[in-house]
């Protein structure tokens, strides 16, 4: 069901966009770039969180981390990672698939800076064999994300 609500989404919103299945698992960044050639932090991650009683999402490249100090800053109360029973209740997702598109609960979405670096990222889409091709800017309008700076500034690195 997620990765029919997810086509779903982009068939109504963005049919110029393609969900590309694979037979690999994407489930985590690592297999994610493998799955679709190219390096870890163009894999768009998806954070499930919970801030004081809102629950979040927030939209990162796939080598950074949160940092708890601006996420406080931003949201107003230290984020907390939601139980994998609670991701895949309020989004519909199973962990490894999570992503901003096709939520079974509205949910609040943000875009962290740290995308900006690339023209085109890849985010999950509902399954763990599955995904988009698409510009930072694109997932925050299609979701209405803010953006935000939440993430730990990433040390370039060769690889």
């Amino acid at each position: 069901m997620s990765l029919d609500s997810v086509r779903a989404f982009f068939a109504a919103h963005a049919p110029d966009i393609p969900v590309i299945v694979t037979p690999e698992s994407s489930a985590t960044v690592q297999l994610a770039a493998a799955a679709h050639g190219v390096e870890p932090a163009r894999i768009a991650k998806t954070l499930s969180l919970r801030v004081g009683e809102r629950v979040v999402l927030v939209v990162a490249r796939g080598d950074a981390r949160l940092d708890n100090r601006k996420a406080k800053a931003a949201f107003g109360a230290k984020p907390r990672m939601l139980d994998l029973a609670e991701v895949e209740a309020l989004t519909g997702h199973p962990v490894g698939g999570v992503c901003p598109f096709g939520l079974a609960t509205p949910l609040p979405v943000y875009c962290d800076i740290s995308l900006k670096a690339f023209e085109e990222v890849v985010p999950a889409a509902g399954s763990t064999h599955s995904a988009v091709r698409i510009a930072p800017d694109r997932i925050a309008a299609l979701t209405g994300a803010d953006w935000v700076d939440v993430c730990q500034d990433v040390v370039a690195s060769d690889g």
